[in-house]
């Protein structure tokens, strides 16, 4: 071969070329950013919107269907979810991967901007978000002081902590959890604004017309000019409560102070944050999606170190998550893992081959092949991520292979007595174009990979790219450091007895081991003696693949089970709850967390963003994995389980993930709310009563209590009012309406907030005595709204949904510890088919369903068009489009294996197990291409198919043991390794192992036979078509009647040379 030949005619070529690739690697590996999952940057936005008071179905209505309808109409959209909550509405748009995400962001501005108009006025202005998986806080910690209040606290948390953490490099945003802002509350006292005849409209004017400072020009003086500014603002609260509001109903002037009391206090609480219980502020790093979790997390809590002596004293600042720790501690324990796979491949390797040089030639493709795997990971853009660490400890075996088989070759020829130049020379062009068609069929198979869209590929090319290249380098390292080596750095000859008790335990291994190399001739033999009897082992393993699913033994699902020392359980309570409340339950599950003796500390939320006070989590952060006995998953069950039991009132949901959605999602659709709400709650009895799902409830919730207030239109015409007169009264009374702001003597701006005292707020007769000032020809008066308006309780929606513009109503469930999601939708989907839904409703799935269809159906397209490239490749190869068929029948023969593998570990069939069925793909082939060349080229030295094949099993199978013994060592760390990740990584090993084994056997079985019958069908193909393309006047030579394939005789003897080329 070219590049052997020229390797070892030119030594030091060859040298400072391998040097070049570990110097280029190893510069790209102290470049790469390191991070815990691929870069993912998908085109999609999150859009929020405050509408301060108003009801969910009042959002929907008001703010919620006309901004999906101005969205729905910008170019690339493919689907809008919209959800309209208590004073809030979130609208999530997904544009086609591809589109410019910068430019899709403007084009929703720009379709905001345009409905602003038709808008609510009192609604505030749209925030648009980017959002990505990514888009998670890397770092939060937690302030804590008892002797403080919590403005204090939150003034602490946002001017010191969060102002010093905003400026450290690669963080993107900052976000205070539990904040209490302080404000200067005007809080109205009814019963004066009643008496005086004045409206809280009135405040609300007068505060913001009098409260202000603006430019009003410049004065031109005879040097220059100087600019003019009106001074109007407020200095304290004192001047605040001397504010003319207006003539009363007397006609005479109303100050301010006398139907408000004018505080220096704290906005109304709309969020919280609990510290093991304690009251606490929290600060949520969220970085740059193209920073390192790694150095932003480290920075960021320089930050806080540097902040902390600032602190007053009492102040504790708690780290409640450091995502950079954990990505260190996952990158340490995948390389670790490497280490382990990389010290066994090449102990494997040693017992073999029974030399430590031959062991060294063969293992520097290791170190190679990874260290230049590193330059193309730094020149694509990607992070040094678990993925790409993770290709590169799957490729420990592959890399090894090529090394392997070339060196054994080489030895094999040595052992014939040529000199070791020559046969360096001949083994390796002997071997050669098979290790190249097996090098190039692994990498067909991830080179699909590499042209996946959506979020399936952003997440897999890093570690398809790895592997893709770590198997090319050692392609190379063994076409030309490998024969080089062999060739100038033999083994040295030592007499027997010189040889130490460890070389002669290995040589007497060997000898065995070549004694059942030859014995092996006679399983081929049997084999292709018995066709029928290997097709029919064939199939039952085919049956026994299906039958571990089928009968429940190996479940499904989207992610492996993990460990990573932490839960969240998302705590709902009845729509309606107050904050109080939801604080004391929080407290309570608290409470039962710290008994549990896994659980280090804990840390509860309530979200200010959607305005919801019945909704919080919490936060469970367990001690290390090796200083407990019991899984992640089985301590998140049981506080489950006694939250469930011990706190009264509330609905939990568990997620061991950083994603609290549960994971099985049921979306119906349609028209109708009633029929709508119908159909849900017949779903929602089916899906509770169906074994093994938990947590199930329903998106919507249910309702919620609110006070409708009906407008009497006779009555509101007699007394000259109007609804927009009646709103202009009420929002500011119960909502709250912010009507400027003051400068406090320290310089902090703080809002004007004007509503009702809070002992006015607490009932519907508070409401029906507001005022309300009415203008008419006497001049204006005070009425009270049970006037013209019938105030009521009643009941709402707890929230709206929507998918694309429909209403929706989802069924929500996790998957019962021990159950398989695969299994618990099947029979959901059978008690469904018995039950027929509603005329109008439609179901449809989302969830981790939806994701696992999207996905897995993602990685079968890449794996059949992989599959399909390895076979054209291997057409080149053989220059048959017959032969690689052959190959291709091994594929199929790793399932059983798969399936077994999966069903001793425990596994199920995930994302993680079909990349291990994707690597099979590749690493299946290449046994059967080892054997199919040799008997390829046997027959063109003229022996026989029959005995070209079993010459190949016994020659071939010392490599093919090597290598797959190689490979089942480097993936044991996997498969049965411990610590971050190690649950996450598990099934991929299991899958591999099993894979590669029953592969392995059957392949040795199974390839020869296939083989054989298709050179059959090939005699026959070629005899057939000789006689149809024979002339009258050529008469065709006479050739003896080949006898028919029966069982103990595969092929017709003697007619392969008959047979069209292309076959």
């Amino acid at each position: 071969m070219f590049v052997s030949d020229l390797a070892i005619r030119r030594p030091l070529v060859t040298v400072v070329a391998v040097l070049a690739l570990v110097a280029f690697g190893l510069v790209a590996l102290l470049r790469l950013e390191t991070d815990e999952f691929p870069e993912i940057n998908p085109p999609f936005f999150v859009v929020g919107v405050a509408y301060p008071g108003a009801s969910p179905d009042g959002v929907e209505r008001e703010v919620l269907d006309p901004i999906e309808e101005a969205v729905r109409g910008i170019s690339g959209v493919e689907r809008i979810q919209g959800t309209a909550f208590d004073s809030y509405a979130q609208l999530s748009v997904e544009f086609s991967f591809g589109t410019d995400r910068q430019e899709a962001s403007t084009e929703i501005r720009d379709a905001l901007s345009a409905i602003r108009a038709d808008l609510p006025a009192e609604m505030e202005e749209p925030v648009v978000r980017r959002f990505s998986p990514n888009d998670f806080p890397i770092v939060s910690v937690a302030l804590t002081n008892p002797a403080l209040s919590s403005t204090e606290l939150t003034r602490l948390a946002d001017r010191d902590l969060a102002r010093a953490v905003r400026g450290v490099p690669g963080v993107a945003r900052v976000d205070v959890a539990g904040a209490q802002d302080r404000e200067l509350t005007v809080a109205l006292d009814p019963n004066a604004l009643a008496g005086l005849g004045v409206s809280a409209g009135q405040v609300v004017g007068a505060l913001r017309s009098q409260n202000l400072a603006a430019p009003v020009g410049r004065l031109q003086t005879g040097g220059g000019e100087q600019a003019i500014r009106l001074e109007g603002r407020l200095r304290d609260p004192q001047d605040f409560a001397r504010l003319p509001i207006g003539a009363g109903a007397d006609g005479r002037t109303v100050v301010l102070g006398q139907v408000a009391a004018v505080s220096d206090g704290a906005e109304e609480a709309r969020s919280l944050a609990l510290y093991d219980g304690q009251p606490a502020v929290g600060v949520d790093v969220i970085k740059a999606s193209d920073a390192s979790t790694t150095t932003v997390a480290a920075d960021v809590l320089a930050a806080v170190e540097a902040v902390r002596p600032q602190l007053p004293a009492g102040t504790e600042v708690a780290v409640v998550q450091n995502a950079g720790e954990r990505v260190s501690d996952s990158v340490r324990n995948v390389v670790e893992t490497l280490l382990e796979g990389l010290a066994l491949t090449v102990l494997v390797v040693f017992v073999f081959l029974n030399s430590w040089r031959s062991t060294v030639i063969t293992g520097l493709a290791l170190p190679v092949s990874m260290l230049a795997s590193f330059t193309a990971v730094y020149a694509a853009g990607f992070t040094l991520n678990t993925m790409s660490l993770l290709g590169l400890t799957l490729a420990i075996g592959i890399i090894v292979d090529d090394a392997i088989v070339v060196r054994e070759n080489i030895v094999r020829h040595v052992e014939m007595g040529k000199s070791h130049l020559q046969a360096a020379r001949e083994g390796t062009a002997e071997i050669g174009m098979a290790v190249a068609a097996t090098t190039f069929a692994i990498v067909a198979v991830f080179v699909p990979i590499a042209f996946i869209g959506g979020l399936a590929g952003q997440w897999f090319q890093p570690f398809a790219l790895t592997i893709a290249c770590s198997v090319l380098v050692s392609l190379f390292v063994s076409f030309s450091l490998d024969p080089m080596l062999s060739a100038y750095w033999p083994d040295p000859h030592r007499p027997a007895h010189e040889r130490g008790w460890v070389t002669r335990r290995l040589d007497a291994f060997n000898a065995w081991f070549d004694r059942q190399a030859e014995g092996y001739r006679h399983v081929v033999a049997w084999a292709l003696d018995h066709p029928k009897s290997v097709l029919a082992i064939t199939g039952a393993s085919f049956v026994a693949a299906f039958a571990l699913p089928a009968l429940g033994l190996v479940g499904g699902g989207f992610f492996p089970e993990d460990d990573n020392s932490e839960a969240r359980i998302a705590v709902t309570l009845p729509p309606g709850t107050s904050l109080a409340t939801t604080r004391a339950r929080l407290g309570q599950i608290d409470a039962i967390a710290h008994t549990l003796p896994e659980v280090a500390y804990t840390y509860a939320t309530v979200s200010a963003e959607s305005g919801a006070v019945d909704e919080g989590t919490v936060y469970v952060r367990l001690v290390p994995i090796a200083d407990r006995e019991r899984g992640q998953t089985d301590v998140a069950d049981a506080l489950r389980q006694r939250v469930v039991a011990e706190v009264p009132g509330v609905e939990v949901s568990l997620a061991t993930g950083f994603d609290a959605a549960k994971q099985i999602q049921l979306r119906l659709s349609g028209a109708d709310a009633g029929v709508l709400a119908e159909a849900a709650e017949g779903l929602l009895a089916t899906v509770k009563a169906t074994p093994g799902t938990t947590d199930v409830g329903l998106s919507t919730r249910g309702r919620r209590p609110e006070v409708d207030v009906q407008i009497d239109r006779d009555a509101a015409l007699e007394r000259g009012v109007d609804v927009a007169t009646l709103a202009a009264s009420l929002r500011p009374a119960f909502a709250g309406v912010d009507a400027g702001d003051w400068v406090d003597p320290d310089g902090e701006t703080r809002d004007v907030v004007v509503r009702y005292a809070e002992a006015y707020r607490a009932e519907s007769g508070d409401l029906a005595a507001l005022p309300v000032r009415v203008a008419g020809p006497d001049g204006a008066r005070a009425i009270t709204l049970d006037e013209v308006a019938t105030v009521r309780d009643g009941l709402g929606p707890a929230l709206v949904e929507h998918l694309a513009g429909e209403a929706v109503v989802t069924v929500e469930a996790n998957v019962a510890p021990g159950a398989s999601l695969n299994g618990v939708l099947a029979e959901i989907a059978r008690q469904t088919e018995a039950r027929p839904l509603p005329d109008g409703v439609t179901l449809s799935t989302g969830g981790e369903a939806e994701d696992q269809a999207e996905v897995f159906g993602t990685l079968l397209t890449a794996l059949g068009s992989g599959i399909l490239l390895m076979y054209l490749i291997l057409v080149l190869q053989f220059g048959s489009f017959l032969d690689p068929l052959a190959i291709l029948a091994s594929l199929p023969l790793s399932l059983v294996g798969v399936m077994g593998g999966l069903w001793v570990a425990g596994s199920t069939i995930n994302i993680m197990s079909m990349i291990g069925v994707i690597l099979l793909a590749g690493i299946v082939a290449k046994n059967a291409i080892l054997l199919i060349d040799f008997a390829k080229d046997a027959k063109a030295r003229g022996m026989p198919t029959r005995e070209a094949l079993i010459e190949a099993g016994a020659v071939r199978l010392r490599p093919i043991l090597m290598t797959t013994v190689a490979l089942v060592a480097g993936m044991v760390p996997i498969a049965i390794g411990h610590g971050e990740g190690a649950l996450f990584r598990r099934p991929l090993g299991a899958a591999v192992i099993g894979g590669v084994i029953t592969s392995t056997l059957l392949t040795l079985l199974v390839i020869p036979t296939v083989y054989e019958i298709l050179d059959g069908w090939r005699a026959r193909a070629g005899r057939v078509l000789g006689r149809r393309g024979a002339s009258p006047e050529s008469p065709v030579e006479p050739e003896s009647e080949a006898a028919p394939v029966a069982e103990g005789d595969g092929v017709a003897r003697g007619a392969g040379a008959d047979a069209p080329a292309l076959l």
